[in-house]
């Protein structure tokens, strides 16, 4: 350990797992029914489900009693039961019954871990927090995303690379020129630009100088309790009614290798114009945002997963020098907070032992 009481592997390690104390989708509110769904999030086994009345619950995937997964069980209502020997957990990871024994010893202990749940405009968020910040943190999402006169749809993917190479691709405006070029809505403006940043209160925006409302030109990352990342794409007025056409964005880490990615594409519209644009949206455009995504997918996932470490940067890159910079002091406070608490938990130890 360094004076710090932390190492840079440590650093890399958190960030490229996934910063902690925060808000991340994890499945599309569709995904979760009756039966309990297993997933890996920010490398963590995790069992949702929904109970009796509708509202979805998530627990470390594992049974205390010999580590079989619970989402290979039987959902009770308020409770999992362990496929294995039965033993059924609540929502709070405690264990409300052994039934193979009576009066067993973990009944009523909470035996693994809890996440707590949102359900936000079609997907299950939850909280991951650390030993520091276990308490869930306010959430406060873009009006683009949560407001009432705003109408969107999500689409999510797996993707098979790092997160970080997701947000890379995101905070990186001017790859819509080349890359979509031949896309329905980033064939115009120009293929060069200088960029500048613009710092807000809870994030940044990344931006063309001299251009706006022609093509990928700008984008916005913002922590509010969640990393989200919020852009604009010019459409056509045959794209049907409603204002500007955002996109809200979010990469999730299932583990190093993996990213499960949200994005809402979300318009301003309201009475019969809502109907016409959703119904537009299907039809015509819906498959044309798929055809784009498919290419950063596709660019994405065949990069050598050290390319980071490889990189001849140019002022283009700034916005996404910025945030990599952002993340690692943001993964360092983490550590340092974690560090802390365990000096202070050896400190009480050496004490209890002198005076023993």
């Amino acid at each position: 350990m360094t004076d710090k009481q932390y190492t840079s592997d440590q650093v890399e390690k958190l960030v490229n797992t996934g910063l902690m104390n925060l808000w991340y989708p994890v499945l599309p509110s569709w995904r979760v029914h009756s039966d309990p769904v297993g997933i890996t999030r920010l490398s963590q086994k995790i069992v949702l489900w929904r109970d009796n009345t509708g509202v979805v619950h998530a627990i470390e995937d594992r049974c205390p009693h010999r580590g079989a997964r619970l989402s290979l069980g039987w959902n009770l209502g308020d409770r999992l039961a362990c496929w294995y020997h039965g033993i059924e957990m609540d929502g709070d990871g405690i264990v409300v019954n052994v039934p193979a024994m009576n009066n067993a010893s973990m009944v009523g202990k909470q035996c693994v871990a809890k996440y707590p749940v949102k359900e936000i405009e079609g997907a299950i968020f939850l909280y991951f927090g650390d030993e520091a910040n276990p308490e869930p943190c306010d959430l406060d999402l873009p009006k683009e995303l949560v407001g009432e006169d705003f109408s969107n749809f999500l689409c999510t993917a797996m993707w098979r690379c790092n997160y970080r190479y997701a947000v890379d691709n995101v905070m990186d405006p001017m790859h819509g020129a080349y890359l979509h070029a031949k896309s329905h809505s980033m064939a115009s403006g120009d293929k060069e630009a200088k960029m500048r940043i613009e710092d807000t209160n809870f994030g940044l925006i990344f931006e063309k100088e001299g251009q706006r409302d022609v093509n990928f030109d700008w984008v916005e990352l913002g922590d509010t309790g969640a990393m989200w990342m919020r852009l604009s794409i010019p459409y056509r007025q045959n794209a049907g009614p409603g204002g500007v056409f955002y996109i809200v964005g979010f990469a999730t880490p299932v583990d190093e290798n993996h990213t499960q990615v949200f994005f809402w594409r979300t318009r301003q519209v309201s009475g019969w114009k809502r109907d016409v644009w959703r119904f537009m949206y299907r039809n015509r455009l819906e498959k044309l945002h798929w055809d784009v995504l498919e290419q950063d997918r596709h660019v994405l996932e065949v990069m050598a997963p050290d390319a980071r470490n490889r990189e001849l940067l140019y002022d283009h890159d700034k916005g996404l020098v910025r945030v990599r910079r952002d993340f690692k002091k943001k993964a360092e406070k983490q550590l340092a907070a974690l560090a802390a608490i365990e000096t202070t938990r050896t400190n009480n130890r050496t004490q209890a032992i002198a005076g023993d």
